[in-house]
């Protein structure tokens, strides 16, 4: 199938003034040129252009008309379904900022971003109420709760709380321009809290500009994806739909089982993975359905490249890598005609790059140093964290965004990724901060001291692992630890891998040697719960 990229320029929106790069102002344009035309479904429900152009504008009206204002925050719990776009598209025509909320989050990062983002409006659907139940509201800044309606009753919340609203009538947009944050996005830190990422109208309009250049998008193409609408991944696939004429398809979770029929039956001609999916996909056994979808390619980054090619010849579908982040945009990647299996690729138009050494002065191809990164056009990239500026400062220094990855430039332009300098773990699509592991696992009264780093796995990618000393005189097992984290823990957080140990290793200045355990690796004695049976609460 003919995979090739385009020019972003031959994209329908891509010439539009700056000061058009905004919700508002991208969905008229979409309703002018193909108002008719589908553009959003979740499966149940459908929109055209120009309907969503009106749900955008009533969604306003109903935020407006519970006291929500330009600048406040509005807190989403909310799985893939029309119900989440409603609210992101309201937050960003009113000029409000919406707070989409991992649903794997539990108890402290939940009371966390509560209390960070001061959302004053929480919208959750009632199948995840029971996800708060560790959380004091009081203590946040959320003054009222609306229910989407789901398949379980809602748990009683703290607060003032009722169905969500109906739509209200069309009303004109707010006054907004291309840096007002839309979005504030939690990532995971790494010695810390999870940070929230000040994502701007225009910092979308450029993930969908450079990303459908990347996959050559055209105006019949279906984008579907079954990646959480909380993650900039899947909530970008909206603003490639909107500036290429494409109409976007959602599913609420990922099925190993059913992919391939789900592409059939929507009529997928491009969608989205990550790096495990493609092997676990891979280790089920062939089907019709492998052979039976339009879908040309998928953007998979970090897809081991050993699968590239087993990928496209039983799934007929081109895997296109590329590099980017919540901060950032579609900054590496020249398309799958310029794509070089296990590297990054190289920069994209619109960005320039750095290897730095530790004082940040560039360093020569091929030799590895820490990657940092700008923009040429306004907004491309995210504003900063949300109520933490010496974050901010710490990591757009020297005006570069350091991204904590250590890559090596070859002498023809192409990036190839080597580890990470921060403290992080990368475990199916998601960021997992050490420190979030080990402050759960150092509340169990038996544990003394924890190191949470990450170790590689069959699937070639990261898995959690704790290296444990106990107090002394005391026991525990490693079933009681994961049952312990996992009320405080997303799901994909809890340990795979514990060990247990007399000492960890440590510097002259007490510090824990994490680089010496990773090394290490997993040993004879560590126990793996999956090899155990032991299954995760979800």
């Amino acid at each position: 199938m003919h995979a090739h990229s385009i020019p972003a320029s031959e994209l329908p929106l891509f010439s539009i003034p700056a000061t058009q790069r905004t919700v508002p102002a991208l969905l008229r344009l979409r309703a002018e040129r193909m108002g008719d035309a589908p553009l959003f479904s979740d499966r149940n429900t459908h929109y055209t252009g120009q309907q969503t152009l009106h749900r955008a504008a009533a969604s306003a009206s109903r935020l407006s008309r519970a006291g929500i204002k330009r600048g406040d925050r509005v807190a989403l719990l909310c799985t893939n379904r029309h119900e989440f776009l409603d609210m992101v598209l309201g937050c960003g025509w009113l000029g409000a900022i919406v707070v989409p909320i991992n649903t794997a989050s539990r108890g402290a990062q939940l009371q966390h971003i509560l209390c960070n983002s001061q959302a004053s409006l929480l919208v959750v659907e009632t199948d995840l109420t029971p996800l708060l139940a560790d959380v004091d509201l009081g203590a946040t800044a959320v003054q009222q709760a609306w229910l989407i309606q789901g398949q379980e009753a809602a748990q009683t919340l703290a607060v003032s709380t009722c169905d969500l609203p109906a739509l209200g009538d069309y009303c004109e947009p707010a006054d907004i321009g291309p840096g007002d944050t839309l979005a504030i996005l939690y990532t995971s830190g790494t010695s810390g809290p999870s940070k929230g990422v000040q994502c701007p109208h225009a910092q979308f309009y450029w993930w969908g500009i450079y990303t459908a250049s990347k996959l050559g998008m055209k105006p019949d193409d279906v984008l579907y994806t079954c990646l959480p609408m909380f993650h900039t991944n899947a909530l970008n696939t909206f603003f490639q739909a909107l500036v290429s004429d494409a109409c976007m398809v959602v599913d609420k979770r990922f099925s190993a089982s059913r992919f391939f029929d789900n592409l059939y039956e929507t009529g997928a001609t491009i969608t989205y993975l990550l790096g495990a999916m493609v092997p676990i996909l891979l280790s089920k056994p062939e089907t019709a359905a492998e052979k039976l979808h339009k879908t040309r390619i998928a953007l998979g980054p970090g897809v081991p490249e050993q699968f590239h090619s087993q990928f496209l010849e039983r799934c007929r579908m081109h895997l296109l890598d590329g590099f980017g982040s919540t901060e950032t945009n579609y900054v590496m990647g020249r398309g799958i005609q310029e794509q070089r299996n296990g590297y990054m690729g190289r920069v994209s138009e619109g960005f320039e790059a750095l290897v730095v050494d530790e004082h940040d002065n560039p360093l020569p191809d091929g030799e590895v140093g820490e990657l940092l990164l700008r923009a040429d056009e306004p907004y491309a990239f995210a504003l900063g964290y949300y109520g933490q500026p010496d974050k901010t400062v710490e990591t757009w220094k020297n005006l570069w965004f350091h991204t904590g990855d250590r890559v090596v430039r070859d002498a023809d332009g192409y990036y190839r990724f080597v580890d990470r300098l921060k403290d992080m773990i990368r475990r199916r699509g998601e960021n997992i901060s050490s420190y979030e592991v080990e402050q759960a696992l150092a509340s169990h009264p038996a544990v003394h001291t924890v190191a949470v780093y990450a170790a590689k796995s069959e699937l070639a990618e990261d898995e959690v692992m704790a290296m444990i000393v106990l107090r002394p005189d005391c026991t525990v097992s490693c079933e009681e630890l994961l049952q312990h984290c996992e009320r405080r823990l997303p799901y994909f957080a809890v340990p795979r891998f514990i060990e247990f140990a007399q000492v960890l290793p440590t510097t002259e200045n007490g510090k824990i040697q994490k680089f010496a355990l990773r090394d290490r690796g997993i040993g004879p004695d560590t126990w793996d719960r999956e090899k155990a049976g032991y299954q995760v609460r979800r």
